[in-house]
């Protein structure tokens, strides 16, 4: 529950979700699966996610594609580009029109950002960010092998970092290659950020003045983390970290449990971003949104910005969830977030 005021916001989980709070808050191991082990203690996980690294099936983005593998020279190079492309549109951002932001988040937000971000570049590139391509893999492939079969180059106009990668691939396997990659790095940034901000609008709305972007977002990310869950395929290495992980048991590390776990934080259901006056992100126990330390994500550094202005956009333009909305649900889907939550100006 979040209270604003006099009102109550109810958040409904997917009901595998809410099964998960409601018979495995607080155990640090439990079997969720035959084959899947669930961990939420903070030490087991830091001891987990410490006993190896992450192989390429586990790396969300840079997964292989058609059976090609993304190499760590591609991944660095991806990475460098989209960061270069986040940080020119935080260098010159405009000010938004707050009825532009009028909506139905999270649509209303990943558009914005979509724009901000990739919104001067050609149409064959920027359709890769829209939403409606999640609807099925058969639509993003069919927007990729048609964005590879262009030969030509834009003919005018800024050409992002990102794009330049797919202008310089020699043939079409390598264009369609690099531009599935294009999706897979510049989506997720529009999607993560979309769906942090809309949760952190649902969780506190309207914000104290006093509370800085950053409390709001790490508490936001607390109770709602886009990123819920870290698998981990089965390896010899858990079993020697925990003998109850058997030789053929996947591992699903839950952040979305230890971030509400009654013996790591106060009024755990609670947003409270007051309380990150004194905690230290990167070293809370059990507190895991971009990942384990040796391994964060390789978009926090796009994710957080990114966050912040728009909260900013959001506050300076007096925006708050609609009143008459009090229920929230989230579904079982690849992120966690509120869906359809109706954004107005107060």
């Amino acid at each position: 529950m979040a209270r604003t005021g006099e009102k109550t916001r109810r958040t409904v989980f997917a009901p595998r979700i809410a099964e998960l709070f409601r018979a495995h808050r607080g155990e640090p191991l439990f079997r969720l699966e035959p084959d899947t082990i669930g961990v939420a203690g903070p030490d087991l996980m830091d001891a987990l996610l410490r006993a190896r690294p992450a192989n390429a099936e586990e790396r969300p983005t840079f997964k292989p594609v058609l059976g090609r593998h993304v190499t760590r020279a591609e991944s660095a190079a991806l990475m460098r580009a989209v960061g270069a492309d986040v940080r020119a549109a935080l260098g010159t951002p405009p000010t938004p029109d707050p009825a532009a932001l009028v909506g139905r988040w999270p649509g209303v937000a990943h558009n914005y950002l979509r724009d901000l971000v990739f919104g001067r570049e050609h149409r064959r590139f920027r359709v890769l960010v829209d939403r409606r391509l999640e609807l099925t893999p058969k639509i993003t492939w069919a927007a990729v092998t048609t964005g590879a079969a262009m030969l030509w180059r834009p003919g005018s106009g800024p050409t992002s970092h990102l794009a330049s990668l797919v202008l310089d691939a020699d043939n079409f396997p390598d264009r369609r290659f690099a531009m599935y990659l294009y999706r897979r790095v510049a989506a997720p940034v529009c999607f993560t950020v979309a769906a942090l901000v809309t949760n952190a609008l649902w969780l506190g709305a309207p914000f104290d003045d006093d509370t800085p972007n950053r409390h709001l977002i790490d508490e936001a990310l607390r109770l709602l983390p886009p990123s819920w869950n870290i698998l981990r395929v089965a390896s010899p290495e858990f079993g020697a970290v925990d003998r109850r992980i058997g030789a053929a048991d996947d591992v699903l590390l839950l952040p979305l449990l230890s971030h509400r776990d009654p013996a790591l934080w106060d009024d755990p259901d609670g947003f409270r971003p007051e309380r990150w006056r004194g905690l230290d992100p990167d070293h809370a126990p059990g507190y895991l949104p971009f990942g384990h330390v040796r391994e964060r994500c390789w978009g926090r550094n796009m994710v957080l910005p990114l966050a912040e202005h728009l909260l900013d956009a959001v506050r300076r333009g007096g925006l708050t969830v609609d009143p008459r909305q009090t229920t929230g649900r989230v579904p079982l889907d690849g992120l966690l977030e509120v869906a359809d939550v109706r954004v107005v100006r107060r």
